[in-house]
């Protein structure tokens, strides 16, 4: 009888003191939590490959742009776009002739983009053109005479979790949107970034431009969603291969009909 009561006990210990052989039941836990865990994210890391997604205002602002000067209205008759209400045959649309797509119409594009953080900078590595844009991110100002060129010159900073981007130098050669939206060399955009969830960035555009329109540019607002495993493919517009195209495809679709 005492062996066996030195033997309960001995079994007793052993149950309570060694890790149990079966694995225990899973712990109820609050509504959410999940949830919750999933949500954790940096909202200042924008990095990763990216592209806008399908909206209003297609490849480009939006259609619905704000009434045109008389010099914005001039240029928006003479850009004849190869599609579209205003289409006409052959177009003059400049990156036909493999022209820089230029800011901010290449966001817009069907191409996706990659988003690099760097000591300084912000670089935005464009899959069209094979394009890379620089956002100075080191506390400097925009410059007073900046040099006039296809992508501007643009100067970031963080306002909470929101990334605002602000543009100007821009010169006057690319167009908006594929429907012509003209603009002249002193435009300024101001861009906003918000991640508001893992797969998730808001972008606000804002359009100044006094010489073109009557008033400022509010765009559509739109939503860019993550290209997850997607690489950045070699993309570039070859000269020889567009007057090709034009030559054999563009330039007979667009002649009249044959009686």
């Amino acid at each position: 009888m005492q062996t066996l009561l030195i033997r309960s006990i001995a079994v007793l210990a052993a149950l309570m003191f060694s890790s149990p052989a079966m694995p225990q039941a899973a712990q109820p836990r609050t509504t959410g939590q999940g949830d919750a865990i999933a949500a954790r994210f940096d909202a200042h890391d924008l990095s990763g490959v990216w592209q806008l997604a399908a909206g209003g205002g297609g490849q480009g602002p939006g259609d619905n742009f704000p009434a045109l000067t008389p010099w914005g209205q001039a240029r928006y008759d003479s850009n004849k776009p190869g599609y579209g209400p205003k289409a006409a045959p052959g177009g003059n649309d400049p990156i036909l002739k493999c022209d820089p797509i230029g800011f901010p119409r290449i966001l817009f594009q069907i191409w996706p983009f990659e988003i690099i953080p760097i000591p300084g900078r912000i670089l935005m590595f464009f899959e069209g053109q094979h394009t890379i844009r620089e956002i100075w991110m080191d506390g400097r100002k925009l410059p007073a005479d900046p040099e006039l060129t296809w992508y501007g010159y643009s100067v970031g900073k963080w306002d909470g979790d929101t990334l605002i981007v602000e543009s100007i130098g821009f010169n006057d050669k690319t167009w908006l949107g594929a429907q012509g939206q003209p603009h002249s060399d002193q435009m300024r955009t101001i861009e906003r970034y918000r991640r508001v969830d893992p797969n998730t960035i808001q972008f606000n555009l804002t359009i100044v431009d006094p010489k073109t329109y009557t008033k400022t540019w509010e765009a559509e607002p739109r939503l860019i969603k993550p290209r997850t495993g997607v690489e950045i493919l070699e993309s570039f517009c070859v000269a020889s291969e567009e007057e090709e195209f034009a030559r054999r495809i563009r330039q007979p679709a667009a002649q009249p009909t044959g009686k």
